[in-house]
């Protein structure tokens, strides 16, 4: 399997926060805020879609390990912009900064790894 993945490869993913976002609807808090858990999957998915083009045919990425901090409450209705880095590339283990912004200021930061599987053999396993 021949990569071509590049270190500082960057993503970048911008959404607005809606109610099915909030930490009180996704149930992680009672508040109306940009919950936790969405800040999460709007960073992993920056990551690995940052890179998805240069797989090769029939492999993908899973995440295996994310450590962020979330900083700063963001109301619904105002953007939310994801910027992922990929930092380093250990054969399939890919590790990746990630930052998310709103209108203000930064609201979280971390660091993602993900790991490239061929997808048929993955799922296969899994089912055994």
């Amino acid at each position: 399997m021949e990569l071509n993945l590049q270190e500082g490869t960057k993503g970048i993913i911008e959404i607005v926060v809606k109610e099915d976002d909030s930490a009180k609807k996704i149930g992680s808090g009672l508040v109306d805020v940009y919950a936790t858990p969405a800040m999460i999957a709007l960073m992993e998915n920056t990551a690995q879609t940052s890179i998805k083009d240069n797989l090769p045919e029939g492999h993908a990425t899973v995440g295996i390990e994310i450590n962020v901090k979330h900083m700063k409450a963001t109301p619904i209705g105002m953007k939310v912009k994801c910027v992922s880095t990929l930092k380093k590339v250990e054969g399939k283990k890919l590790l990746f900064e990630v930052e998310a912004y709103d209108e203000v200021a930064k609201i979280g930061e971390g660091t993602h790894t993900r790991y490239i599987i061929n997808e048929e053999k993955f799922i296969e396993k899994i089912q055994k």
